[in-house]
């Protein structure tokens, strides 16, 4: 796999907080390579969430540019946008966002079937995936009926069913117990690597961050490199 899947120049983000000017980002660049992961590490606060979303082309930043698969997404309007983030980037959040009168296997194929692929090839793509996941036997269920792992893993082939180039995981694991923490991280790793997805997660679990090729820290607005790829992890690198 070669090329930069993620590049990220220069990014600032500010916010106005009734007097007071709120820098959030202050200059974050960074790359991920094409199919490899990366993880954001840093406290509530720090602007993990906002640059995710900037990335994702759910937020704006003030200054600087992203580009995804060599595309400018700073540069697109909000049709561009659309289009993005219904076909190149899939998302995780911390909550599955599940709709409650569907079935598993309706929540993962609705994103593909809205996307205009038809219905067959929909329903095949979401019964792969939620078997590559572990959860062929569970299709048929509402989320009420499933565990809060099978829940999440069920948002994890969602974000995969329109076969992104980028997934983007905004604390994955955050709701989860240890068990079910673990078995999401070790499928969400496996399948981004199985499905050749380049993956980017910000989170607070040191378990799941470590799991990346590369790994950084978000402090006062600025990006610092933890663990480059083929190096061993470790703080304050």
């Amino acid at each position: 796999m070669n090329g930069i899947m993620v590049r990220a120049e220069g990014l600032v983000k500010n916010y106005i907080s009734g007097n007071e000017n709120l820098h959030i980002l202050k200059g974050v660049s960074f790359e991920i390579p094409v199919g490899r992961s990366a993880a954001i590490s840093g406290q509530s606060g720090s602007g993990k969430s906002t640059l995710l979303n900037i990335l994702g082309g759910l937020d704006h930043c003030d200054a600087g540019n992203v580009f995804v698969g060599g595309m400018e997404i700073t540069a697109l309007a909000e049709k561009g946008l659309s289009a993005y983030r219904s076909k190149q980037v899939g998302f995780i959040f911390q909550f599955h966002y599940l709709l409650k009168d569907f079935t598993a296997l309706e929540n993962v194929m609705l994103p593909a079937f809205m996307a205009g692929i038809n219905k067959k090839q929909a329903v095949e793509r979401a019964r792969e995936l939620l078997a590559d996941l572990m959860l062929a036997d569970r299709a048929g269920h509402f989320p009420s009926q499933l565990s809060g792992g099978e829940r999440q893993r069920v948002a994890v082939a969602r974000s995969m069913v329109n076969d992104p180039d980028l997934i983007l995981a905004d604390e994955p694991t955050g709701n989860l117990d240890p068990d079910n923490s673990a078995m999401v991280a070790e499928l969400l790793y496996s399948g981004a690597e199985k499905w050749g997805k380049t993956l980017l997660v910000v989170t607070h679990d040191e378990k799941l961050a470590a799991r990346a090729a590369c790994c950084y820290t978000l402090v006062n607005g600025l990006l610092s490199v933890t663990k480059k790829e083929g190096s061993p992890s470790r703080k304050g690198a």
